[in-house]
């Protein structure tokens, strides 16, 4: 019988979502892909006991997450049922809807429907009453923003959610169902977005901005840019690798430029007693506003590693300043 380690808040970090009651853990687990039907249950079950016992207590889930559509929460679901139920009132646990979740119009984006059905279908899967948030995971183009605000405000009020989020909204976009959230009093917290060294949208667009101003937080997804930010390709990156769609664009201006940025970076993570990835994750806490990082890991040793991030997040002016002249040069 599982029983959590007694000393697993001792050394993680907590930070708390805007000015909300909601508080997350520096990293987060997030289940995006190996956790699919083909995963190996003990495998999956050892690392995620093992990120519980150090102080990660948030899963982060979607829809769509396996391979295989609604792959991940099942085996969310199976361990949770097994190990993590006597925990519940410590765990934050978050899902989405939103992308290729079942044939026909509704099993995409945003709709009433397609919100309101999803929820049903995940807290099925997970043997749950209850998320503590909810996302909408994409923008719908096709479907007014009061009416996705509208549907996530009724999951809330349904006891279905504690709290909503949105994923991959641009700052107009969020600025615009913060609006509608207000004036429905609905608890929304945080929008979740690709963001690391290499993919600096967010503060580009504004996004960063809308959400300070408005004391919501940034949920950061691909920390390390599919690898790119890990001593992998320090000596080359092949034709053939593969990137998230959200961070296609930053190889447009060559891969030898940005291999030897890389290094670059490499070096001053090393004058920092980090590797690449560790640095690369604990650049993404410099700034309040991003509440917790999700980061995926299929293995013991992996989750380790990110774990040391967390031993040093201090960066002084001048890191941060080389950084950006290293990435924006």
């Amino acid at each position: 019988m599982y029983k959590a380690s007694e000393d697993r808040y001792d050394k993680m970090a907590v930070r708390r979502a805007g000015d909300s009651g909601l508080q997350l853990p520096a990293l987060s687990f997030g289940m995006w892909h190996s956790f699919g039907d083909d995963a190996n249950y003990g495998d999956s079950e050892k690392v995620m006991l093992e990120a519980f016992d150090k102080g990660i207590f948030s899963f982060d889930l979607a829809y769509n997450y396996g391979p295989g559509s609604g792959a991940a929460e099942r085996m969310f679901g199976d361990v949770y049922k097994a190990n993590f139920k006597p925990y519940r009132d410590e765990l934050v646990i978050t899902t989405k809807a939103g992308f290729n979740m079942w044939p026909g119009p509704y099993g995409n984006f945003s709709s009433r429907k397609t919100l309101i059905n999803a929820i049903d279908g995940s807290l099925e899967r997970m043997g749950l009453d209850y998320v503590d948030i909810y996302y909408s995971h994409r923008f719908d183009p096709n479907t007014n923003l009061a009416e996705t605000a509208d549907a996530l405000n009724d999951i809330v009020r349904s006891g279905k959610a504690l709290y909503v989020g949105i994923s991959n909204y641009d700052a107009k976009q969020t600025a615009e169902i913060i609006k509608y959230f207000k004036e429905l009093h609905t608890p929304f917290v945080v929008n979740q977005a690709s963001y690391n060294m290499l993919n600096r949208e967010v503060e580009d667009d504004g996004l960063l901005d809308v959400l300070k101003d408005n004391n919501k937080a940034l949920v950061s997804y691909g920390p390390l840019a599919e690898g790119l930010l890990t001593d992998k390709y320090l000596n080359g990156i092949p034709d053939d690798v593969k990137l998230h769609w959200s961070n296609n664009f930053v190889v447009d201006n060559g891969k030898d430029e940005l291999v030897s940025k890389l290094n670059q970076l490499n070096d001053l993570a090393k004058n920092r007693n980090q590797t690449l990835a560790q640095m690369s994750i604990a650049w993404l806490l410099h700034d309040d506003v991003v509440a917790s990082i999700v980061t995926g890991a299929s293995k013991v040793n992996h989750l380790m590693d990110n774990l040391k991030a967390l031993d040093n997040l201090e960066f002084t002016q001048d890191e941060l300043d080389q950084i950006d002249s290293i990435l924006k040069k």
